[in-house]
């Protein structure tokens, strides 16, 4: 069953064009009316005109009119607006006596230029003047100057009447302050804008005034001179020596040593292996910069846009009449999630990692493969949340499966957990040793999602997937991946990383552009995403709950997304596209006919959160859709995302293994689990919390996954739960088990035919297309019913048997043949 179109994107048919044609004059309508918009727009800019010229008029005539205004109300309309000499007549004169002489003052011409500015954006779409900043401090002025001008008018004016460069307001106030401070008054009032001033403008300090230099002499100034170079080299020594800041944490007081004597690094003694001692040259330790470099988004602000359609260009003459389809105004108020809902930790969570470890874990490693006779020229630290990745480049002559073979060895050493060396490096001429860290950094959701990087990444359907080992963030795109495939043992954090992924989709696309189906088997993980049933969740038409937990339930979906795939083949070759990107841009502009069963598509992401149990119960039931689905999925915009806690043979199959390209491992509990997924080791060799390895055309890549809490999963559900969305979930079509046999062993009775048998005959041979998707969407049937009415036309001859995902053939030809038939039968 296809989702339904909102009417403001869809061509009326027959039957509502019969219909007398309703008003609907709802205030959510009418303001996301662009022509509404650019009516009041237009009042705003009349009504600023009109305000300037009638505040204009009264500095000129104010004086003569007033006693006008005061007799209004005994004499005639005709006979005031005779004598009253406002250029806007009586209603000018009123509106500028009220706004200048009562309460701003002169200050009030400040009033037309806001509603000036705000006419310009709602009818031109562009700001002359940064509207809100202008607002702000045009109302801030006006309210300072009546205050000035208040003062000076109580300073000269022994009578009290006020005047028309301060208004009532500015006397008022000044009188006020007079008879409690005295003049006081206006050292108040200049506080007032040196503090708006500081504030608005930001102001942190003010030039500094140079002073008059003593004469010195000429000894002096030599000496002056030869400290300055000397401090000049003390700088750049401290450049070159100084380690930088690791993580923006930890600063050494002691810098470390970046050149290592000769002494310190040199064999021991005892030679091993044959070794002769040679003199070599200086090791040299470097430590990398990890300080990440990109600015970071406004926390107050949404980290989506809502989608602006295609680049490319249109038919201008095609769209003159509807314009482009807009698919999130099915859901026009929707708000995307704050950066707010998500929890801000404190720095202290930073990784910190001391210059004394960083020597320490130097020399340890140095001394391990001296002892096997192994020299190095260089080492280098890079400090990362989780591992700090030690890159040494070996002296010539020195094989690298002889380093690789000492892993044991320099874990003993380091008495540390989870060693992993990586030889070589890829794309680099070294060699690899991670070393975790005493003190781990908790990587939070709301640091990473924050990013420019993520915030203004241009993927289909972006993922955040955590913090590499040089501190960037890693953003994939799950449309190129094309399906991803998670293991881990338990606890060691992939429920977080699915929650991260979910919460990295939802907070990047609209509703309409994203539909997620829910697979979890133990009915715990995922059930906190329920309340998004009604924005994001796409299921089963006669499904009771949104998240999918029962196998059987789990069967008839795959099988039904299975259908959705190839109704989305058809479409797309209907409209000759090969991708749904170019069938979306294709709609957008108009050039498909939703009477022909077109519509957007949106994303749907499918995702299980344990594949093992659903191996165990259903087998080969559930294999061969998934299997299916990653073979020809990615083209029509359906990705998988399958996650199990043990990453065996069995559950992971090789139908299954082949066609997932991205793999993401956790902590698994032995190497031939880490083969299973990855391929290759090193997964077993992790530390937990998050640690993972994330592998991508043969490239692996050690990352530190966010982490977002239940609290922080609960507040965003609740967020989008809460705004309005469609009447149900998305509708995927109808697809029902059969346990008494396969279609073709059915006995068909034409003799208890459908009521709409005949007109369905008529449409197939009309089309000359046998497709229970035709019947469905012309004669509006479900899915179930337009299969038995095809069954029935094959009983009767009319049209041909199932030919897998082909349409049936039409064995009739004629109208006229088909008609003497219906009445033979009837």
């Amino acid at each position: 069953m296809t989702q339904p179109i909102n009417r403001q994107n869809t061509i009326r048919n027959e039957r509502a064009k019969a219909r007398p044609a309703t008003v609907s004059m709802k205030w959510p309508t009418w303001q996301a009316d662009q022509r509404s918009k650019l009516a009041f727009g237009g009042l705003l800019i009349l009504l600023a005109i009109g305000l300037t010229v009638a505040f204009s008029s009264y500095l000129l005539t104010g004086q003569d009119d007033q006693s006008v205004l005061s007799q209004v109300t005994d004499s005639s309309l005709r006979e005031s607006g005779n004598e009253m000499r406002n250029f806007l007549g009586i209603l000018g004169a009123f509106i500028a006596h009220v706004f200048i002489f009562r309460w701003f003052g002169i200050a009030a011409l400040g009033i037309p230029l806001i509603l000036f500015l705000t006419g310009c954006k709602l009818v031109f779409n562009r700001e002359l003047l940064p509207l809100g900043r202008t607002t702000k401090a045009t109302l801030f002025y006006m309210a300072w100057f009546s205050s000035l001008a208040g003062y000076i008018v109580l300073a000269t004016d022994s009578v009290g009447t006020g005047s028309v460069w301060c208004g009532g307001l500015g006397y008022e106030i000044n009188v006020w302050l007079y008879n409690l401070i005295g003049w006081g008054g206006i050292a108040i009032t200049g506080f007032a804008l040196f503090v708006f001033l500081i504030f608005f403008y930001g102001i942190t300090r003010f030039p500094s005034v140079s002073l008059p230099k003593r004469p010195v002499s000429t000894r002096e100034t030599a000496e002056d001179d030869i400290s300055e170079e000397e401090d000049e080299e003390d700088d750049v020594d401290d450049f070159i020596d100084v380690k930088p800041k690791m993580n923006g944490a930890y600063k050494p007081e002691k810098p470390p040593v970046a050149d290592v004597p000769a002494a310190e690094t040199e064999p021991k003694p005892e030679r091993v292996n044959n070794a002769s001692p040679s003199v070599k040259k200086p090791l040299t330790f470097t430590i990398a910069d990890t300080t990440p470099d990109e600015p970071v988004a406004e926390p107050s602000e949404p980290v989506a846009e809502p989608y602006a359609g295609p680049t490319d260009e249109v038919d201008e003459n095609a769209l003159l009449l509807h314009g482009l389809y807009d698919p999130t105004l099915d859901l026009p108020k929707y708000q995307f999630p704050t950066i707010d809902l998500l929890t801000e930790y404190p720095e202290n969570q930073k990784a910190q990692v001391s210059a004394e470890e960083l020597e320490a874990n130097k020399d340890r490693i140095v001394d391990t493969l001296q002892n096997y006779g192994i020299t190095i020229d260089s080492i280098k630290a890079t400090i990362g949340p989780t591992v700090t990745l030690y890159e040494i480049i070996p002296s010539a002559g020195v094989r690298i499966s002889k380093i690789k073979s000492l892993e044991d060895d320099i874990a003993l050493s380091l008495a540390a957990l989870g060693i992993r060396i990586i030889a070589p490096m890829p794309g680099k001429g070294t060699i690899g040793i991670e070393v975790p860290n005493k003190n781990r950094e908790m990587v939070a959701m709301r640091s990473v999602i924050s990013t420019e990087k993520f915030a203004k990444s241009n993927f289909e359907l972006p993922v955040v997937m955590g913090k590499t080992i040089s501190n960037e963030i890693f953003v994939a795109d799950l449309a190129k991946m094309p399906h991803l495939l998670m293991a881990g043992a338990t606890g060691q954090g992939k429920s977080v990383g699915l929650n991260v992924l979910l919460t990295s989709l939802i907070y990047k696309k609209h509703p309409s552009q994203l539909k997620l189906i829910l697979v979890d088997p133990k009915k715990v993980e995922l059930t906190l995403f329920n309340k998004l049933e009604r924005h994001f969740l796409a299921q089963l038409p006669d499904s009771d709950e949104p998240i999918i937990t029962d196998t059987k339930k789990v069967v008839n979906t795959l099988n039904s997304l299975c259908i959705e795939m190839d109704n989305r083949y058809n479409l797309l070759k209907d409209a000759q596209c090969r991708n749904l990107k170019e069938y979306n841009a294709k709609f957008i502009q108009r050039r498909l006919n939703p009477e022909k069963g077109h519509r957007f598509l949106p994303y749907i992401v499918l995702v299980i959160d344990e594949l093992a149990d659903l191996m165990m119960t259903a087998g080969k039931e559930v294999e061969q859709p998934i299997a299916r689905l990653a073979q020809l999925a990615r083209a029509i915009g359906i990705h998988l995302v399958v996650a199990t806690q043990r990453p065996s043979v069995n559950v992971i199959t090789g139908l299954i293994k082949a066609n997932f390209p991205a793999r993401l491992s956790f902590k698994v509990t032995s190497k031939i689990d880490s083969r299973t997924i990855l391929d290759t080791g090193g997964a077993e060799q992790l530390v937990g919390m998050g640690d993972m390895l994330f592998s991508s055309n043969s490239d692996i890549t050690r990352l530190q996954c966010p982490f977002v809490d239940t609290n922080e999963i609960e507040e965003i559900c609740e967020f989008v739960g809460n705004q309005r969305g469609y009447d149900s979930a998305y509708s995927l079509p109808e697809f029902a088990g059969d346990d008494s046999g396969s279609s073709e062993e059915r006995e068909v009775d034409l003799e208890n035919r459908d009521p709409m048998f005949d007109e369905a005959a008529r449409l197939v041979v009309n089309h000359q297309q046998g497709s229970t998707s035709l019947i469905q969407r012309r004669l509006k049937l479900g899915y179930n019913r337009a299969g038995r009415l095809i069954d029935q036309l094959e009983a009767a001859g009319i049209v041909g048997a199932f030919e897998g995902s082909k349409a049936r053939e039409v064995l009739i030809q004629d109208m006229n043949a088909l008609e003497e038939m219906l009445k033979n039968m009837n």
